[in-house]
C-alpha cells in the first residue's frame, strides 16, 4: 500500500543532505505507489500560507548526491514549538504552533515525516512524536555531536576541509617563522578540531571538552618556535575556553534563532598569546562556513545514502519515533528520546585523544 511521506532538512546545511533525499526517493521508488513530498526550508514549507511543497521524483533527484547544500533549502530559525511572531510594537515573541502543523499534515494526508537534522531538529522530532506524529529522524551535523551514532554525515567532509587548511597554513607559517591559529566549527564538541589537528600534524589543539591553560600552550609554542626559525600551528574549536573563562559567544539578533553564536576564540587566543610573545608574528584564520559548503566526500555520500534507504524501510515497517544511526558496520535505529538525551562529546580516554597525546600534540591541560 502506498504512502505519502514528507521530507525536510532542518538546521545548518551540511554536505550529504542531497544524498539522503536521493537515497529515499530511490528506495521508495521500489515500493508500490509511494509519494515523497519535500517541505521547503524545514517545517516552514508546511507552515507558510500558501504552503511550499515540492514533489520528489527520480527526475528531481537525478545527480544531486554530488551537490552540497540541500535542494529543499534549510533553516535554523522557527521551530514549530517556538515560531517567531511579530507583535504590533515591533518586538518578537515565540509561539507554539505545533498543533497547526499537525493539522496541516493531516489535511495533506501525510502518512510519515522524515526530519533530516541535528540535535535541535531531532529534539523537535521527539516532541512531535510525543504528540502523535509518525516521524523518523536522520542525523545530520558536521559537528558529529549526536549520540548513539558512530558518525554523522557531513563530519568527514568538514574534517577534510579543515585538514586541507592546516596543510596550507604549514607552508606559509614555515616561510614566515610564524604562529598560525586556525579556528574551526563544532559548537560544544571538539571532533572537527581534534581530527584535523591529528591529520594535519598540528602542534596544539584546543577543544571544548578540555579547558585550556594558556601557560601550558605557551610552553609548547616556545619549544616549537626555536628562537625565530621555527613555526607553530594551533587548531582551536569555536567552543573552546580557558580554565578561568567562558566561551567566546554572542546572542543573535535574528528573530527565531535561539542558539548563541560561537566564534572569535581564535582572536581571543591570539591576544592572550601575543601578551606572552610580543615579538612573535601571529595570524588567525577562521574557516567558518567553508566547512559546511561544497561537494560531500565519498564517505559522506555513502553514509547519507545508507541513511536515506534505512529511513524509508523504517516507514515501511511502521517503526516511528526512531532515528537512523550508524553502528559499525551496520545501519540500525534507536529511539529518538535516546538519541537526543546526551551530546556526543569527546571522552577523556577516547582513542583519538590518546593518539593526539601520543603524537606530542598539546591539548592545553
Amino acid at each position: 500500500m502506498g504512502k505519502r511521506v514528507l521530507v525536510l532538512t532542518g538546521g545548518g546545511d551540511c554536505p550529504g543532505l542531497n544524498a539522503v533525499i536521493r537515497g529515499m526517493v530511490k528506495r521508495a521508488g521500489q515500493l508500490d505507489a509511494w509519494e515523497l513530498m519535500g517541505s521547503v526550508e524545514a517545517f516552514h514549507g508546511m507552515l507558510r500560507e500558501p504552503m511550499e511543497l515540492v514533489r520528489l521524483t527520480r527526475e528531481t533527484v537525478a545527480g544531486i548526491h554530488v551537490r552540497g547544500g540541500t535542494i529543499l533549502g534549510t533553516t535554523n530559525k522557527g521551530s514549530p514549538f517556538a515560531w517567531p511572531v511579530k507583535r504590533p510594537d515591533g518586538t518578537w515573541e515565540n509561539v507554539d504552533i505545533s498543533d497547526d502543523l499537525i493539522r496541516k499534515l493531516q489535511i495533506q494526508q501525510i502518512d510519515a515525516v522524515v526530519n533530516i537534522g541535528g540535535d535541535g531538529s531531532q529534539s523537535i522530532s521527539q516532541r512531535l512524536y510525543e504528540k502523535g506524529v509518525p516521524i523518523i529522524g536522520v542525523p545530520k551535523t558536521i559537528d558529529n555531536d549526536l549520540s548513539c551514532t558512530d558518525f554523522t554525515f557531513g563530519f568527514q567532509t568538514a574534517v577534510e576541509v579543515a585538514t586541507d587548511a592546516v596543510d596550507k597554513l604549514v607552508t606559509t607559517a614555515a616561510s614566515h617563522s610564524r604562529l598560525m591559529i586556525l579556528e574551526v566549527m563544532g559548537r560544544d564538541a571538539g571532533w572537527i578540531a581534534l581530527s584535523s589537528a591529528v591529520a594535519g600534524g598540528a602542534d596544539v589543539v584546543l577543544i571544548p571538552e578540555i579547558p585550556f591553560d594558556i601557560e601550558k600552550v605557551a610552553v609548547k609554542i616556545r619549544s616549537r618556535m626555536n628562537g625565530r626559525k621555527g613555526f607553530a600551528i594551533v587548531v582551536v574549536a569555536e567552543g573552546a575556553r580557558p580554565k578561568d573563562g567562558g566561551q567566546v559567544s554572542k546572542q543573535s539578533g535574528e528573530a527565531g534563532y535561539q542558539n548563541v553564536r560561537l566564534g572569535g576564540v581564535g582572536y581571543a587566543l591570539q591576544e592572550a598569546l601575543q601578551a606572552v610573545f610580543p615579538e612573535l608574528s601571529m595570524r588567525v584564520t577562521v574557516l567558518g562556513h567553508l566547512q559546511r559548503g561544497g561537494t560531500p566526500c565519498a564517505y559522506d555520500r555513502i553514509l547519507a545514502t545508507q541513511f536515506g534507504v534505512k529511513a524509508v524501510e523504517l516507514i515501511r515497517d511502521g517503526r516511528f519515533g526512531r532515528m537512523v544511526v550508524y553502528r559499525h558496520p551496520d545501519i540500525v535505529d534507536v529511539p529518538l528520546a535516546e538519541a537526543v538525551g546526551t551530546y556526543n562529546l569527546i571522552q577523556p580516554q577516547h582513542y583519538l585523544l590518546q593518539t593526539a597525546r601520543g603524537n606530542d600534540i598539546c591539548l592545553g591541560d
